[in-house]
């Protein structure tokens, strides 16, 4: 009969005891079946399993009887811990029964090292197969099927080391047809860096056809209890890990909380400061900028702040239902940064808002009114200037000079109507700005005081033009005061712009009007002449240059014999006449004006009838 199996029990068994013993220093075994006899050996290994004392016992037996007590004792011991020892006596074991002694030895190792394995609802055995086999199902290579065939190529071994220590070694990079030296280094790595010693030698795994299913489950179960421990050991760091992360996020969460309400609570003092710092310059623009950095205020950093709060107090609501959640102990912010507190300042900020908001819309109202009365009184002001010059004009009489000084005086004035104007057009520029529509103090607007300003200039350029020009009419004694009248008429009737002057056509429409026509040349001539190169003559030297005329070429006579060849003989002139004579139409309409009409003529003009009029008889 093939003993072989009794060979590699009695060697794995043997280095299952020492590697006990061995915990107590005690010194090893070397025939198991020998030094197991007496009784010694296997009650220290059983006070070392069973983690108690056996009492008192022969430590040195000498006799039979001593090692029966002490083997019976161990025996009774194993009983008492619920293991039934079937055909197994206290004599058979001091007779150093080996096949016996072995089944002692499995029955011990079952209920101390393999009877606590659970997986699943199974236990012993088949519990420690199925761990096996769970722990292994990711490794194709792999197939744990009982405790004997399925461990030869060593591949399980490595495999349930990778598993759990992936560290250890390199599963990928096995040769998977080397038995022996997978199995070799199972038994290295695990005895090396799992404390698991070698029960078993390669050889008895590899080279055998069936390895010993007692020798394997013995081996194998320390891998279970060395693992075990390490599962419990990362899921006593997993927890101690998850309970310090949940402190982490809850000090996170915390922390952030007191950070923002901190932020928040200095932002809304930092803009209470600012608004109680602001001043107003008393301009509508300036008032009008706070108002809109007010309006961005609310529409942009105001609802952030608001939904900011918001979110601090869902968050705090969080780390309260946290720490309830894992029964930790509730959160109290520091004084000055709970809800309360931040609601105290968020009140004040609301407070400071209305304020702001009523101070700047008090002094838009402000700045509109006097921008008002401001317009209202300077129009009124200008208004009463224009009017008092106006009343200066229509009173002036007595001498002439003394009228054009006075008329001087009044030009003065309007130099500074110019400059109060200029101002009430930059307040009616502010009132437009401020959106103004209506003034109860004033009717008047800017366009009726441009408007009165260029009139009673008008007036008053006209009136000094027609002084000065009395005073030259004045001095010309030599002059009727019919030819006076005439030239004067005229010249004021073709100063188009009032300027007192006349140009070049002007002087032409005149001239033709009074019955003297000259072609370009002669034209030309003259009036440079008569303005001594200038664009424009004045007054005076056009009332010189008509007395020079009158003089030497213009009669009444020769007008007579002008106005009879352009009416063709007749005694009368029509507009058609007129127009044929190639007259400017300004003189056929002063013309047509100025003479009377022929009687029972339709459209004629009697200029005999005229020029009686107009010369002195």
């Amino acid at each position: 009969m093939d003993r072989t199996w009794e060979t590699i029990q009695e060697k794995t068994f043997t280095k299952w005891v020492n590697s006990k013993l061995a915990v107590k220093d005690i010194t090893p075994i070397s025939d198991l079946n020998r030094e197991i006899s007496d009784g010694v050996r296997l009650i220290q290994l059983l006070e070392i399993i069973g983690d108690t004392s056996l009492g008192k016992y022969n430590k040195n037996p000498k006799m039979r009887i001593q090692r029966v007590e002490n083997v019976n004792k161990a025996l009774e011991f194993i009983k008492h811990r619920g293991v039934s020892l079937t055909n197994i006596g206290a004599e058979d074991i001091v007779d150093t029964n080996l096949k016996l002694i072995l089944g002692m030895i499995w029955t011990i190792i079952l209920r101390f090292t393999i009877a606590d394995i659970s997986e699943e609802g199974l236990t012993a055995k088949e519990g420690l197969l199925l761990w096996c086999q769970r722990k292994t199902a990711p490794y194709t290579e792999v197939n744990v099927r009982d405790f004997t065939y399925s461990w030869q190529d060593g591949l399980a071994f490595c495999a349930l080391i990778h598993r759990h220590r992936p560290d250890l070694l390199d599963y990928d990079a096995l040769d998977k047809s080397n038995r022996h030296a997978n199995t070799a280094l199972a038994f290295d790595v695990a005895a090396t860096h799992l404390d698991i010693p070698k029960l078993l030698d390669v050889e008895d795994v590899c080279d055998i056809q069936k390895p010993d299913e007692r020798s394997i489950m013995t081996y194998v179960a320390l891998y279970f209890h060395a693992f075990s421990h390490l599962d419990k050991v990362e899921i006593a760091g997993r927890r101690v890990a998850k309970f310090a992360e949940v402190m982490q996020s809850v000090w996170d969460m915390e922390h952030d909380y007191e950070r923002r309400v901190e932020q928040l609570m200095k932002n809304v003092n930092d803009r209470k400061t600012v608004w109680a710092n602001s001043r107003f310059d008393g301009s509508y623009s300036d008032a009008k900028r706070q108002s809109a950095e007010f309006n961005k205020y609310k529409s942009s950093e105001k609802r952030k702040w608001v939904a900011e709060k918001s979110d601090l107090d869902t968050l705090l609501g969080n780390i309260q239902t946290k720490l309830k959640t894992y029964v930790l102990q509730p959160y109290h912010p520091p004084a000055g940064l709970t809800l309360i507190d931040l609601d105290k300042v968020w009140q004040s900020l609301l407070a400071a808002e209305a304020q702001r908001y009523k101070s700047i819309n008090d002094k838009i109202r402000d700045i509109k009114e006097n921008l008002r009365k401001s317009f209202a009184q300077s129009a009124n002001n200008f208004q009463k200037n224009v009017e008092s010059i106006l009343q200066v004009l229509s009173k002036l009489d007595g001498e002439l000079d003394a009228q054009l000084e006075t008329v001087k005086s009044l030009s003065v004035k309007l130099g500074s109507l110019d400059n109060s104007l200029s101002r009430i057009e930059e307040i009616d520029a502010q009132c437009h700005e401020a959106n103004i529509e209506e003034n109860d103090y004033t009717v008047f607007s800017l366009d009726d005081l441009r408007f009165e300003l260029e009139l009673v200039k008008q007036s008053v350029n006209k009136k000094s033009a027609f002084i000065e020009n009395q005073i030259v009419s004045r001095s010309m004694t030599n002059l009727t005061p019919a030819q006076l009248e005439e030239f004067e008429s005229t010249f004021r009737h073709f100063d188009k712009d009032s300027s007192n002057t006349l140009n070049t056509y002007e002087f032409k429409a005149a001239l033709a009007s009074l019955g003297i026509f000259y072609n370009d040349d002669e034209l030309y001539a003259a009036f440079n002449q008569m303005s001594e190169g200038q664009s424009e003559a004045n007054f005076e030297q056009f009332i010189i240059y008509m007395i020079n005329v009158t003089e030497d070429k213009t009669s009444p006579d020769q007008l007579r014999q002008s106005f009879k060849i352009v009416a063709g003989d007749k005694p009368f002139v029509t507009e058609l006449d007129l127009k044929r004579s190639l007259l400017p139409g300004s003189v056929v309409s002063y013309l047509k004006e100025t003479m009377p009409s022929s009687q029972g003529v339709a459209d004629g003009y009697d200029y005999s009838k005229y020029l009686d009029q107009v010369f002195k008889s």
